[in-house]
């Protein structure tokens, strides 16, 4: 499993080398968010905002009107709670090609509630015009901006960043509204997204051992949220569907299968896994994981649930963690 180290930071200069338009801002935290290179390399087109969400918000919508293509950098939290009026009135209502790219998503940071993003999913999927992208490795950051350039339009994007391991094959690239089918089965069907994605391979790796069949999605388009792939999973799982997020059940991911199943009259059980209607402590991702029920071992669970019987799987049966992001700045 290879692990790609600052894969936004060159891809970010790579959209820019290819469209002279495209304008980077940073909230302070351009380190932290992989674009100090890009500043060495296009001082004149980085716009260093401050701890001012609110006005570089304002300041990319009036660069838009004018023809730019702004990309905002700063830790997710700040993309949408601290900004979510400027980001409604001045970017989406009036549909302005800005992209938010926020870094940290869910609990990918020990900073506690103040830098945790676990709801942004949900209160975001309620804005119109805003498309929102949710990346689960290496080779999704690698397309995600290209994604969200053609889009032309308001775009949220979960960003992963330092190191980072490839799950996807790299010539297959992340596509808009288009779930990856990670594998085949009738039994169970799965979805997850972000960092769940990988636990979810972890689980399904085991449970395959068992004779389990899992039909499992990656999703990294959340909004909008109209794959046909996620129907006909949902119609073929046997004992019910799951799903597994980084961030709170409510809104989200979860929320999004649960109207497409209602909407197609799909009488299956759902489970939904993630945060349950509460704020994470700061500490390290797998502990996170581990004690808010969001890891491969709950997933497991989940589908002993579903299929009514114990499947006697540990811990060390499990393969190893890649993706770990301890740094709260």
């Amino acid at each position: 499993m290879k692990i790609e180290v600052n894969t936004h930071s060159k891809n970010m200069m790579r959209l820019a080398e290819e469209h002279p338009e495209v304008v980077v801002m940073s909230a302070d935290l351009g380190t932290s968010c992989e674009i100090k290179e890009f500043h060495d390399r296009f001082p004149e087109r980085y716009f260093s905002m401050g701890i001012a969400e609110q006005n570089m918000c304002s300041w990319a919508a009036g660069l838009a009107r004018e023809g730019f293509r702004p990309f905002l950098h700063t830790f997710s939290v700040f993309l949408y709670r601290r900004i979510l009026d400027q980001l409604e009135m001045s970017v989406a209502y009036p549909n302005l090609p800005v992209v938010f790219v926020g870094f940290v998503p869910g609990i990918t940071t020990p900073g506690g509630v103040s830098h945790q993003s676990t709801n942004d999913v949900g209160v975001l999927r309620t804005i119109p015009n805003l498309a929102i992208f949710d990346v689960g490795d290496a080779t999704e950051i690698e397309g995600v901006l290209d994604m969200a350039y053609q889009y032309n339009g308001p775009v949220y994007i979960r960003m992963l960043r330092k190191e980072v391991p490839r799950f996807f094959p790299a010539n297959e690239p992340i596509q808009f509204n288009h779930a990856r089918v990670l594998s085949e089965g009738t039994d169970i069907t799965l979805l997850s997204s972000s960092i769940c994605t990988e636990e979810a391979m972890r689980a399904t790796a085991a449970l395959k051992e068992k004779g389990v069949s899992i039909q499992h999605l990656h999703v990294s388009t959340l909004k909008p949220f109209t794959d046909p792939q996620v129907v006909e999973a949902c119609q073929k799982a046997k004992y019910g569907v799951i799903t597994i997020e980084n961030g709170t059940v409510i809104g989200g991911l979860g929320t999004a299968v649960a109207e497409v199943m209602a909407e197609n009259g799909i009488g299956k059980k759902l489970i939904k896994v993630g945060l349950n209607d509460t704020y994470a402590h700061g500490a390290s991702k797998m502990y996170l994981l581990k004690k808010y029920g969001m890891d491969a071992m709950t997933l497991i669970g989940a589908v002993e649930k579903l299929m009514g019987k114990k499947l006697d799987i540990a811990e060390h049966d499990l393969e190893e963690i890649r993706f770990e992001d301890f740094s709260a700045v």
